[in-house]
């Protein structure tokens, strides 16, 4: 990941500030190839912010920009990019690594592959406790017990000597969490946690995660194509498509009014919204196409597509009826 050298600048903040701001974030592979293009984004302290759209619509790249795990030929650029007060924008590799777990850390979607399968996990839980060497090993011993209990694990003593492939893929998951807030980060990004899982396994760690955000307050960044998911446990969604984000508000105003047409038609592809007695699944036609570029990225997939939707890039403008926020990125959500 290209980035300026030197220590991470820190930003005075207050109380209200959020854990993660972006604004005009873009991401280049080689100089060339955005993956995501201009992104405004942010998430608040307890707060549960949800990304959604489909398989290369650039929210796994975006979840990883934020914990510089991005390979070397990506290069982040922006106008404000600040993590629990850092200035990431300035941010040097070494920079990275201190922030990584004390600002923020990531459960990845395969819990099979989130461990070595030839140490303990208590080992490995132990060695995410390097930082703190003020700490003698029973004590480090006791603070996971702690933890690996606050995720529901059972007699949670007896499992440090076990090894990964000793676990259920849910209790398994439940570690990975475990191993998140061992390091008491600001911000849990969560991306795809429930898909390797069934659907009882699924509830408890939705109900986990709900219960954790209460308690420690952390905020959650969570990245699924789940709408089930999105709806159970965010406050706010972002949609993205082709790099960019193209309709952001609060869960109940997008699921109950959903301006964009890429949302809508995602909504339709929901198989629990599905109508029962359909003999064919609706589908989006064509492919998503690559970040940039002129007019709307969505237009050659739009059924409500207009002449200048070819060449204008529609404007971010506020769509909501209510109170509550609700921004959309489409000519025909404009005054």
């Amino acid at each position: 990941m290209s980035a300026a050298t030197g220590a991470a600048t820190s930003i005075s903040a207050d109380a209200v500030s959020p854990v993660l701001e972006m604004k005009g974030l873009s991401v280049c592979y080689s100089g060339l190839v955005p993956a995501v293009a201009g992104v405004d984004f942010k998430v608040n302290p307890g707060e549960v912010v949800g990304v959604i759209g489909e398989s290369g619509s650039g929210k796994s790249t975006l979840a990883h920009a934020v914990l510089g795990l991005l390979p070397k030929s990506a290069n982040v650029t922006g106008e404000r990019f600040v993590l629990d007060g850092h200035d990431m924008l300035t941010a040097g590799r070494d920079d990275y690594a201190a922030l990584r777990g004390p600002a923020a850390a990531m459960v990845f979607q395969n819990p099979m592959t989130a461990f070595s399968p030839l140490h303990t996990l208590g080992r490995q839980l132990t060695d995410l406790l390097w930082r703190d060497r003020h700490q003698s090993a029973a004590e480090k011993r006791e603070r996971i017990i702690a933890v690996l209990s606050q995720v529901g694990l059972p007699d949670p003593a007896s499992k440090l000597d076990a090894y990964p492939f000793q676990f259920s893929g849910g209790m398994l998951q439940r570690v990975a969490i475990a191993a998140a807030l061992l390091m008491r980060p600001s911000l849990l990004i969560a991306d795809e946690p429930t898909t390797a899982l069934d659907v009882t396994m699924e509830a408890q760690i939705l109900h986990l995660m709900r219960e954790l955000r209460k308690t420690s307050g952390v905020a959650i960044l969570m990245i699924s194509h789940h709408l089930g998911v999105i709806a159970e446990i965010c406050d706010r969604v972002a949609v993205m498509y082709a790099g960019r984000v193209v309709e952001e508000g609060t869960v109940r105003e997008i699921f109950a009014n959903p301006r964009h047409p890429y949302t809508r038609a995602l909504f339709a592809c929901e198989p629990a919204l599905i109508e029962s007695g359909v003999s064919r699944l609706p589908v989006i036609l064509g492919e998503v196409p690559r970040p940039g570029g002129c007019g709307c990225s969505f237009a050659g997939r739009c059924s409500l597509v207009e002449e200048r939707c070819h060449c204008d890039s529609p404007p971010w403008v506020g769509v909501a009826d209510r109170a509550e926020p609700h921004f959309s990125r489409c000519h025909r959500s404009a005054p």
